[in-house]
């Protein structure tokens, strides 16, 4: 596969297509082939080529995959995982020891708190949660002892808070922690952390990046070559790769993703304004909603407000399950972020590991992650729903 040289000049709609996607040299294809290798043959004991030996260490449809995200996050290294969930947890084990400390947004995505609290929390890792808005409080957590890392999520999931990256950056560096930001819900293609101030962005890459509902991975991206070394480390000794099939189908997902996030967003800013206007919703979350409490700060910090908005229903547990039961171009399922318009009930299905505790959903919340199709069947589907 030949090398396609990084142009920072060029446009973000531009490198998404090329970055790291250069024609394979032997037949000329514009598609780069899929490595489906385990292992690489060796020009004598360590001549390797490519610096290739094991699949494990390394492919390069995965080398092709981590080019193309660290320069869409604007970092210098970017390692691909097998889910998004493996990538966090290098990342935990890589920064943390028993006895350190971690503070989180106490609204974040269940699955994270599930890997912080419970997973490393049974080695000797504390955390606690706050509110990200709330800095005085931010930076009290942060003066505990040992804290190592602030966790921030933004929009978070699945109730669409905006948290002031650049402001928080500055407040878990005077405190001398790593700063962690979960891109998941913006993509690169409508914020960029580490230019804001960040330390380390995570993603996963099943939901936007990949885009189409067929790959689970996982990425993080940093400048911080040290930091990029340990995680590269903990892959290797542990083996949460990705596999090549994974790492060229998350690439082809990639190359639309601008033109998808505009859809994404154009859509659910449609069905946000309508279901603000409808009787049978309490609330409406979603950025893009003058009415939403960070909307000024997201129309700063983001380019656009994404395709994921949530929903209280006035009727309260029963309403709101009965809704989710009841769309039909909304199909029930897990997971977002891909062209098809999906639609959840996070107290029993996304953060069901959170009920009980401080992060716990309200059980009258419905989450919608809106998809692509035409705006008009979206809008007439969402209304048939609330009018059973």
């Amino acid at each position: 596969m030949t090398e396609t040289p990084h142009d920072a000049q060029q446009h973000f709609n531009t490198r998404v297509i090329h970055e790291g996607q250069g024609f394979d040299p032997t037949t000329g294809a514009i598609i780069p082939p899929i490595y489906q290798t385990s292992t690489f043959v060796q020009d004598g004991i360590g001549g390797l080529r490519g610096g290739y030996e094991y699949g494990r260490s390394g492919n390069p449809t995965r080398t092709s995959l981590q080019t193309l995200l660290a320069s869409l996050e604007g970092g210098s290294r970017a390692i691909s995982f097998a889910s998004g969930l493996a990538a966090e947890d290098a990342l935990l084990r890589a920064v943390l020891a028993p006895g350190d400390h971690v503070v989180l947004g106490n609204d974040v995505y269940g699955g994270t708190h599930r890997l912080i609290n419970r997973v490393h929390g049974a080695w000797g890792v504390r955390n606690t949660t706050v509110d990200l808005g709330d800095h005085d409080a931010v930076r009290s957590a942060l003066g505990i002892e040992r804290t190592r890392i602030l966790w921030i999520e933004t929009p978070s999931n699945p109730l669409m808070k905006i948290s002031d990256i650049a402001a928080l950056a500055v407040l878990g560096h005077a405190a001398g922690a790593i700063v962690v930001v979960d891109n998941t819900f913006a993509s690169p293609a409508l914020q960029q952390p580490l230019s804001l101030g960040a330390d380390v962005v995570v993603h996963s890459t099943t939901k936007y990046l990949g885009g189409h509902s067929d790959v689970i991975g996982g990425a993080i991206v940093t400048s911080d070559e040290e930091l990029a070394d340990k995680v590269a480390f903990l892959q290797f000794a542990a083996g949460a790769v990705s596999a090549p099939l994974d790492a060229w189908l998350t690439v082809r997902g990639i190359k639309t993703l601008g033109v998808r996030m505009q859809r994404h967003s154009e859509n659910a800013q449609a069905i946000a304004e309508k279901l603000a206007q409808h009787p049978a919703i309490e609330a409406v979350y979603y950025p893009g909603l003058p009415s939403h409490p960070g909307h000024e700060l997201a129309a700063r910090q983001m380019s656009g407000f994404g395709g994921m908005l949530s929903v209280a229903l006035a009727g309260g547990a029963d309403a709101a399950r009965h809704f989710a039961e009841s769309t039909t171009v909304f199909q029930l399922a897990e997971s977002l972020g891909g062209v098809e318009s999906l639609i959840g009930y996070p107290s029993e299905m996304t953060h069901a590991s959170v009920k009980g505790t401080a992060l716990e959903v309200p059980d009258n919340v419905v989450r919608l992650s809106v998809g692509i199709e035409d705006v008009a069947d979206l809008l007439a589907d969402v209304e048939q729903a609330l009018a059973r």
